[in-house]
C-alpha cells in the first residue's frame, strides 16, 4: 500500500510564449517556488531527503541538474541531493511517483517534487560537424519536437508533431471540429468560473519581475493562457 502523503502544493502562473515571465530563468522560477512550499510545509529545510524534478526540455538554463541548482537557490541544504526526471509530458508527474515510491520504501521521510518548464527560455541548438573543415550547420528549436532526430525512428514511427498526432487522433476516432470547439470552450468557461471564485489563488505564488531604471517589480500573478472571454 502507497504510504506517501501530498502535505502542500504550489506553483508559479502559467505563463504564454514570450509573455510575462519570458525574462525569468526556469531555474530561478522553480527555486522561488520551493521556498515558498517549504517555508509554508512546517518542515525543516534539514529533513528533506531528496528534491525530484520533472523536467522535459533540459537545452539550456534547465542542463546540467535543474532540481540541484534550483534547491541551493532557494536556500536548502549543500547536503540535499536533487534529481531530474524526464518522461516529456509527464515528467512532473514521474518526479511525484518516483519520491512516492522512495517514501513507501522506506527510502526516505520527506521530498520535494514537483516540474519545471519555460518553452520560451528553450535555446535553439546547434550539432556538432562529423566531419573536419565541414561547412555543415544544423540547427534545431528546442522547445518542441526532437532537438537531433534519429532517421530510423522517422522511417519506423514517424515524425508527427503534436497538432498532426492531434489531427490523426480525430481522425481515427471521428472527433468532429465542434465537438472538439465545444470542449475548449467548456474548459474555458469552467476556468473562468473557477479563477472568479478563487479557486487556484492558494496554489499559486506570484513571481516579482525587476524593472530596470528604479521602476517597480512588475507582478505576473495570475495564469495567462486561458481565454476567459471565449
Amino acid at each position: 500500500m502507497l504510504e506517501a502523503y501530498i502535505y502542500d502544493g504550489l506553483r508559479t502562473p502559467f505563463g504564454r510564449h514570450a509573455g510575462g515571465l519570458a525574462r525569468v530563468r526556469p531555474d530561478d522560477l522553480l527555486a522561488g517556488v520551493i521556498k515558498e512550499v517549504v517555508a509554508r510545509s512546517g518542515f525543516s529545510t534539514d529533513i528533506i531527503d531528496d528534491v525530484a524534478i520533472g523536467c522535459a526540455s533540459q537545452a539550456g538554463e534547465d542542463s546540467r541538474n535543474v532540481a540541484r541548482h534550483a534547491l541551493l537557490l532557494a536556500g536548502l541544504p549543500v547536503e540535499t541531493p536533487g534529481s531530474v526526471h524526464n518522461r516529456l509530458c509527464g515528467s512532473g508527474l514521474n518526479a511525484l511517483i518516483s519520491a512516492a515510491h522512495a517514501i513507501t520504501c522506506g527510502e526516505a521521510d520527506v521530498c520535494v517534487a514537483g516540474g519545471v518548464e519555460s518553452m520560451t527560455r528553450a535555446p535553439f541548438v546547434v550539432g556538432k560537424s562529423e566531419q573536419p573543415f565541414s561547412k555543415t550547420f544544423n540547427v534545431f528549436d528546442s522547445s518542441l519536437g526532437a532537438r537531433f532526430p534519429n532517421p530510423k525512428i522517422e522511417s519506423l514511427f514517424g515524425a508527427d508533431t503534436m497538432p498532426e498526432t492531434s489531427d490523426n487522433l480525430a481522425r481515427d476516432y471521428q472527433l468532429s471540429r465542434e465537438e472538439c470547439d465545444l470542449f475548449a470552450l467548456g474548459s474555458q468557461q469552467k476556468y473562468a468560473k473557477a479563477h472568479k471564485d478563487g479557486f487556484f489563488r492558494s496554489e499559486i505564488k506570484p513571481v516579482s519581475i525587476p524593472q530596470s531604471k528604479g521602476k517597480p517589480d512588475v507582478v505576473v500573478s495570475d495564469d495567462e493562457h486561458p481565454r476567459p472571454d471565449t
